[in-house]
């Protein structure tokens, strides 16, 4: 898989932040030298290729065989129209709840509790706490000027004034404490995940070992849904801060240790012998090559983390994470839009504002300016002065707050927008929902995506015998990768049955396979015409920047106030979280088509359908097969999240087992969802390699 799910994200920014490039430059300069003499593929003769298609072929049947003639058998010995034969199925409620009676019961007295997991839990909470009292005691005041003034001093005035507005909206929105709940445990979890991704990014970095070692597990980690985190937490923690913090960490040191990992490897070869040539030990060559060669890549896995990390402390909130999240799942669970809008808002803004900051951070210590080059203000806060001039002006602010008395947000100059916001819901229940003239309503929209696409794909999905998906899933993966990709798909959509959660798990099949078959129409259709429009291109930039930004849980508020609750709307933010991934990864890769192919084509007489549909779509494949994976991993994780409101399937099963502490239930939907997301992402197992 390429470089990491931004805020997926869990993911999609770092996926697009390097898609594939042309086809031109797919193989090394020294290769292509090698290789000069011989043929291109297309030019050998017929018979020098025949042997290797006829192997091919051969593996292929065989592989096929095998998984017939083992299926087959079980199919006769298991015979029904579709589910999962119960005799295959094992229940595993007794003994997971048999463990989590356990756990519970020893949480305070057996040793390893004792010595390592409360100490773990001791430090996390401490350290939450000191951050949150830290950022009350420099009160609204301190806070929003070192904001500004920290963005003053990476970016110039638009960022700092662009910080300023979006922490007085916070306020404004009456919304303050919560922002700092949240903003305390980002700090904690996101530096957490920064060292701990940090130090697996250098052991790939520097032995190739460890690199396959940790290369299946990071694969693995970075398909995975967020909510598949949170139950192993609150199983060792329980509910709480610590369980919360534990799920970012985790959740976003991938990210980290990938970028890591690629910055250590392709530092310049010429630099590194150098420095061994002048007698540099192994340390000094990382200290003093290696590492300032990687430094673009750290900072972009800083990014990665800021952004991953924001978004897995909002949907921690299921586990007791508190601050804005909180108020957003509270306020879907009852359906409240108005108060939903409110702490959302909070949420997009602290997203953009870390972002931009963030990416600020790394253009300047990624690629810095010389010092005649640099504006006045940067060259005023450059040095450790320029690091006293930011840091004092804010603590002479904080200090006028509290000798004002306002540290906190005054509640005089808060608005709150949920009656207004509530009021337009009505007003869209009543006039937009059902009954308009020729379109219908959403309401009807939402009936009739159920009723002739989810509904029906569902229905077949679970009437299809259980040996039939099992071949099927053979066959594409097979034809997708390897033998090895094919068994791994295999025992994924297995153990599915095995957990005993077919049905429920065919259900979310069916909502990811609608939701991105209608992400992908949409984004290939948007992508075409932003590679051949500039303007549309340059339209469509900050739109899928700031999309880019936002956590899962956000997108779930405007599909709540068009759609109300049901599987449609919880497809309908997947289909929206996913787009812009699409939309970047495929216009990316139709720009960086071959210019010669190209004008070869248009001299030919060839129109613009067939240019696009016989030579850009053909040489950009790697970039739509990237996207194509992208868009199954994105959706599938707010597909899972969509179960608070109203997805149902497997997401429903782990919202039941969070809220009601059946920790059986929802730990065989996460192990579930974890097999589901492993089914797809092999089955498009070509994007990653691509």
């Amino acid at each position: 898989m390429t470089a990491t799910p931004t805020h997926a994200q869990r993911g999609a920014r770092a996926a697009t932040a390097s898609p594939p490039g042309p086809r031109t430059s797919a193989r090394p300069a020294g290769d292509r030298g090698a290789r000069a003499a011989s043929p291109a593929p297309q030019d050998r003769p017929r018979a020098a290729r025949l042997p290797r298609a006829l192997a091919a072929r051969r593996h292929a049947i065989l592989a096929w065989a095998v998984a017939a003639a083992l299926l087959i058998p079980l199919a006769l010995a298991f015979p029904g129209a579709g589910g999962w034969p119960a005799a295959l199925s094992v229940d595993l409620s007794g003994p997971l709840d048999r463990v989590g009676d356990w756990i519970i019961d020893h949480r305070d007295s057996h040793p390893l509790f004792l010595h390592f997991f409360g100490h773990v839990s001791n430090a996390v909470v401490v350290s939450v706490r000191a951050v949150y009292l830290l950022l009350l005691a420099a009160g609204w005041t301190g806070v929003t000027a070192l904001a500004a003034l920290v963005a003053w001093r990476l970016a110039g005035v638009r960022l700092a004034l662009t910080c300023a507005a979006a922490f007085a909206a916070c306020g404004l929105l009456g919304m303050w404490v919560p922002t700092m709940q949240t903003l305390a445990l980002m700090v904690v979890a996101v530096g957490a995940s920064v060292v701990l991704g940090a130090l697996l990014g250098l052991a790939a970095g520097l032995s190739p070992r460890a690199d396959r070692a940790l290369r299946p597990v990071l694969d693995t980690m970075q398909i995975l849904p967020a909510f598949a985190y949170l139950l192993p937490m609150v199983l060792v923690f329980g509910i709480g801060v610590p369980a919360a913090v534990l799920a970012t960490v985790v959740y976003a040191a991938p990210p980290m240790a990938r970028l890591t990992a690629l910055g250590l490897r392709e530092a310049d070869a010429g630099v590194l012998e150098a420095a061994a040539s002048l007698g540099a030990t192994g340390r000094q060559r990382l200290l003093t090559a290696r590492l300032p060669l990687a430094r673009r890549q750290l900072l972009l896995g800083v990014n990665q983390a800021v952004m991953t990390g924001l978004s897995m402390a909002v949907i921690a909130s299921v586990i007791g994470a508190g601050g804005l999240g909180d108020r957003v799942y509270q306020a879907l669970a009852s359906v409240d839009v108005g108060a939903a809008l409110t702490a959302g808002i909070p949420i997009v803004l602290l997203a953009i504002v870390l972002d931009r900051t963030a990416d600020a951070a790394g253009r300047r210590i990624g690629d810095p300016l010389p010092v005649n080059e640099r504006s006045l203000i940067r060259r005023v806060f450059c040095g450790w002065y320029g690091r006293l001039l930011t840091l004092l002006p804010a603590v002479a602010a904080a200090v006028a707050g509290r000798i004002a008395g306002s540290t906190l947000w005054p509640e005089s100059w808060t608005v709150s927008p949920a009656d207004p916001v509530n009021a337009a819901v009505a007003w869209m229940t009543d006039h937009l929902y059902s009954g308009v003239p020729l379109v219908g309503g959403t309401a009807d929209w939402a009936a009739r995506f159920t009723g002739w696409i989810l509904d029906p794909l569902r229905g077949a999905l679970q009437a299809t015998p259980w040996w039939l998906l099992l071949l099927v899933a053979f066959g594409l993966a097979l034809r997708a990768g390897t033998r090895g990709t094919a068994l791994t798909a295999v025992l994924a959509l297995g153990a599915v049955g095995v957990l005993g959660v077919w049905d429920a798990s065919l259900d979310t099949l069916s909502q990811v396979l609608a939701a991105v078959a209608l992400t992908l129409v949409l984004g290939f259709s948007i992508a075409v015409g932003a590679a051949r429009s500039a303007r549309a291109e340059r339209l469509l930039r900050p739109v899928l920047d700031v999309c880019q930004t936002l956590p899962q849980f956000v997108y779930l508020i405007p599909v709540v106030a068009l759609f109300g609750v049901g599987r449609a709307p919880a497809a309908a933010a997947a289909v929206v979280y996913a787009l812009p991934a699409v939309v970047r990864i495929t216009a990316q890769g139709l720009r960086e088509v071959n210019p010669t192919a190209v004008e070869s084509a248009r001299s030919l007489g060839a129109t613009r359908a067939q240019l696009l549909r016989q030579v850009q779509l053909p040489l950009a494949r790697p970039a739509l097969l990237l996207a194509v994976n992208q868009a199954v991993v994105l959706v599938l994780s707010v597909v899972i999240i969509g179960g608070l409101v109203g997805g149902g399937a497997l997401g429903y099963d782990v919202v039941l087992g969070l809220a009601q502490g059946d920790l059986a239930t929802g730990l065989v939907a996460g192990a579930a969802i974890v097999c589901l997301g492993l089914l797809l992402d092999r089955l498009t197992q070509p994007a990653k390699e691509a």
